[in-house]
């Protein structure tokens, strides 16, 4: 690839990881935000189970009138970054329950023009051998949607309000790169006009609905793990030794989600243009699903145990994440490819929502040592659907 295409890459990452830090950016404040709305504890799960709500409604809408595919990439994901930035920033006048989880899912709405949009134009930039980029990409997100508890270590003892301006913040600039910095791709596909059979064209795609499968059975898993794995690893490191300081429970969770997560998905990249994108997924959904049956096990052992384990649940719950979406892109068709890559990105977030409200419900009966057992169910069917998807795979790979 040409310097501009890593060029890009860079640009379009380092906008997708400050976007994305306004995804849980009022879970790692949850505390702050039930007692200042005067919330039950078990209003918490909402926080983050209203963004995936509001992206899966805007990733709808998008997907149904083909907005990823018929206007400039940047000038969606500029905007939408903007108007995320505005409503986050809301949060902070936000008087009362209903207006603040309004607010959380009109973020979700606005994200829905973030993700899906930026690993269009990379697909642009990269027409081949797309996989480490969209790693990268995906690694981005991840850091980025870590990045609230990186945050929350040094402004926990400040007001819970200075980690809502800070994500604004980083929302706006993510917005200037890609309006004003990122360039377009010199070979972009041509606008598709509107057509309501760009959805059926998707769902008729049958490589490009085994990949989704795989991904849905992904997506069951990683948000679910992104969401609880804080509170889990807070509840055993406490069991272990009553004095552990939230500092470090912060940087834990900071470390098993963003910083595994990253290097997850760059080797994911790396590793899967050698072996192929369904032999990847295979291995890592195999080994997230190993993890979450496992690390129950350590609930209230030895810390580094706990950690070690969640380390590389971090891994490899998510290094998989970048191929779904570059199977996708590389099997449909240009004229909507966009629109593929939106609907995925749809039914796979509406997936989350079900699994992060059931693992409270579930934990309160089995406890933390069992719970993320019901997590291994997602990428179990997904290495069933991968398994299928693998021998069209080569066909493309040869392209």
């Amino acid at each position: 690839m040409n310097r501009g295409s890593w060029r890009a890459l860079l640009w379009i990452g380092l906008a997708v990881l400050f976007a994305l830090s306004l995804w849980f950016s009022a879970s790692v404040i949850a505390s702050e935000l039930i007692q200042n709305w005067n919330l039950s504890s078990h209003s918490e799960v909402w926080l983050s189970a209203s963004v995936p709500m509001g992206f899966v409604i805007g990733a709808l809408v998008s997907s149904y009138f083909g907005i990823a595919d018929r206007y400039n990439p940047r000038k969606i994901f500029a905007v939408s970054a903007l108007l995320g930035a505005l409503l986050n920033g809301l949060l902070i006048v936000a008087s009362g329950p209903f207006f603040g989880i309004l607010l959380r899912i009109l973020t979700g709405v606005a994200l829905a023009g973030v993700y899906p949009i930026a690993v269009k134009m990379l697909s642009q930039w990269f027409p081949k051998k797309r996989g480490f980029a969209i790693g990268i990409l995906i690694a981005a997100l991840t850091l980025g949607s870590s990045l609230p508890h990186f945050v929350v270590m040094f402004f926990s003892s400040l007001n819970w309000k200075v980690v809502i301006i800070f994500t604004s913040v980083l929302a706006v600039l993510a917005a200037i790169i890609v309006n004003w910095i990122l360039e377009d791709a010199p070979e972009t596909a041509k606008k598709s006009t509107f057509s309501f059979k760009l959805i059926k064209k998707v769902v008729k795609n049958k490589q490009a609905m085994l990949a989704n499968y795989g991904y849905f059975g992904h997506m069951w898993e990683l948000y679910a793990m992104w969401t609880w794995l804080p509170a889990f690893l807070t509840a055993s490191f406490i069991s272990y030794s009553p004095e552990t300081s939230y500092w470090f429970i912060a940087l834990s969770s900071f470390i098993s989600i963003g910083v595994a997560g990253g290097i997850g998905c760059v080797l994911g990249g790396l590793i899967s243009d050698k072996i192929g994108r369904s032999n990847l997924t295979i291995y890592s959904m195999l080994i997230s699903a190993s993890c979450a049956v496992l690390i129950g096990l350590t609930f209230g052992h030895f810390i580094w145990l706990t950690l070690i384990l969640s380390f590389i649940w971090g891994m490899s719950v998510i290094a998989d994440s970048a191929q779904f979406s570059a199977a996708v892109s590389e099997v449909a068709e240009v004229e909507y490819v966009g629109t593929a890559l939106t609907f995925q990105m749809c039914i796979g977030f509406l997936i989350t929502i079900f699994s992060i409200n059931l693992i409270p419900m579930i934990q309160s009966y089995v406890g933390w040592e069992w719970v993320f057992a019901l997590l291994a169910i997602g990428p179990i069917l997904g290495i069933l659907s991968m398994l299928k998807y693998k021998r069209y795979e080569f066909n493309y790979m040869e392209r």
